[in-house]
């Protein structure tokens, strides 16, 4: 794990393959809230689309998320804990783009990709720096929040802030906060999967291992997020209720989406709650090239967990139609 640095902002990531003479063969790969570069790793492997014996793949953690310059690594003194600034989706594109092109050289990318957050981080990408990109893939986020993410994301960051053990952001150690985290992790169980997930008909989490709809919630959306940091779940959180890449455009939306130039596969999740795929449909008829690409999948926001194999299947079949496209 390497850190480069934005004025004060350190920025983690891991790499896989190697640069090669002419610096072409380049994916960059960011992750989503409350994730870190590990969990896109399940997608890049010599028998899959993201091939790192033919390309060089950079993940990047963005700010906030423990690895990088967060609450949780910042001593209080420092700006750290509820001391901690508001940063956005523009600071880590800054902090990527200072480690893009001075520390590695490189002044395009094959691809760019990423899932919900990460989607906002490639959608900023390829309208800060158009002509860097050939290739993105915005999976299951927008350009621009929608008014509806923006409450989901307000009332889950009250989930945590309302436990009193929270202190504004001073707890005594991050589990002190298993109420609100647990609060927290609720209410992500009920809009990150699809309705019929939990339908007795389906009984999806069944399949994916669990006994019942209480051990589902208990180690899979409890474990998921008990072990977090409450202010870097928060820093994040703020990012993704104020992604909006219209700021490039004097808030403009068309005139931002319209200066992209890379190919772009918009690829929603037919059963997502977060970004429905009526939502990243509005956005894609403003991109020039571009093709709308949902997949089917009870899992709904979280079909990018690639739980269930065919899931994992129809995401990479998409990233291999999308590299092998001329461009």
């Amino acid at each position: 794990m390497v850190r480069s640095r934005e004025g004060s902002l350190a920025s983690a990531y891991q790499t896989f393959g190697d640069l090669n003479d002419e610096k072409d063969n380049v994916i960059l790969f960011p992750h989503m809230y409350s994730g870190t570069h590990r969990d896109m790793e399940r997608f890049i492997g010599e028998d899959m689309a993201i091939d790192p014996t033919e390309y060089f793949v950079i993940l990047p953690n963005q700010l906030g998320n423990g690895l990088s310059t967060s609450p949780h690594n910042t001593p209080p003194q420092d700006g750290g804990m509820g001391y901690f600034p508001d940063v956005m989706i523009e600071d880590d594109i800054r902090a990527q783009h200072k480690l893009i092109t001075e520390e590695f050289e490189i002044k395009e990318f094959q691809l760019i990709l990423g899932w919900s957050m990460g989607a906002q981080q490639t959608y900023e990408w390829i309208v800060r720096y158009p002509d860097m990109v050939k290739r993105a893939a915005p999976i299951a986020g927008t350009a621009k929040v929608t008014p509806h993410d923006q409450l989901f994301i307000e009332a889950h960051k009250e989930m945590i802030c309302s436990d009193p053990a929270w202190n504004d952001g001073f707890y005594t150690e991050p589990h002190a906060v298993h109420t609100g985290l647990r609060r927290h992790a609720l209410i992500w169980s009920v809009m990150g999967l699809s309705t019929q997930f939990y339908h007795q008909s389906e009984q999806a989490w069944e399949r994916a291992g669990f006994q019942s709809v209480d051990d589902f919630m208990a180690n899979f959306w409890e474990n998921w997020f008990l072990p977090m940091d409450p202010n870097n779940l928060l820093t994040m959180a703020t990012k993704w209720q104020h992604g909006d890449v219209s700021r490039n455009t004097d808030g403009d939306l068309e005139a931002a989406l319209g200066r992209v130039v890379a190919k772009v596969y918009v690829m929603p999740f037919e059963e997502d709650m977060f970004f429905p795929v009526r939502d990243c449909e509005y956005e894609e008829k403003m991109i020039p090239d571009s093709e709308l690409r949902p997949i089917p999948s009870l899992w709904g926001h979280f079909t990018m967990f690639g739980v269930f194999d065919k899931d994992l299947e129809a995401i990479n079949e998409h990233i291999s139609n999308l590299l092998n496209e001329s461009v």
